[in-house]
């Protein structure tokens, strides 16, 4: 004969009310601080001068294309290598470009 399996929990019986559920206070997760007992809450990464040098920036980038981009020749006919190969297209514009996304790195890492 087997032996009945012993109880896996124990339930404890007792004659006294349950009291009514209280409700758990919300936990604290971890907050970043700065000196303060105030946590950051709601605080965005960058600030509104952050975004104007982003938007600096991205203009920058948007003028350089448009000084690359643009120009045909007068007629199908002839190719005029002053008109492809200007100093605009492949001096100017592209030093344009390069400083616009060296102030999108200064406006992302800017505090």
């Amino acid at each position: 004969m087997s032996k009945p399996n012993p109880p896996k929990h124990k339930v404890i019986v007792t004659n006294t009310p349950a009291k009514e559920k209280e409700t758990p206070a919300p936990s604290k997760g971890k907050s970043y601080r700065t000196g303060g007992d105030k946590p950051l809450v709601n605080q965005l990464v960058y600030n509104r001068q952050n975004y104007y040098w982003m938007l600096l920036g991205v203009g920058l980038i948007g003028l350089g294309m448009i000084l690359m981009a643009g120009g045909h020749m007068p007629s199908p006919d002839v190719w005029d290598d002053s008109i492809i190969y200007s100093w605009r297209r492949t001096v100017l514009a592209p030093f344009v470009i390069l400083a616009g996304l060296v102030v999108e790195i200064y406006a992302i890492f800017k505090r």
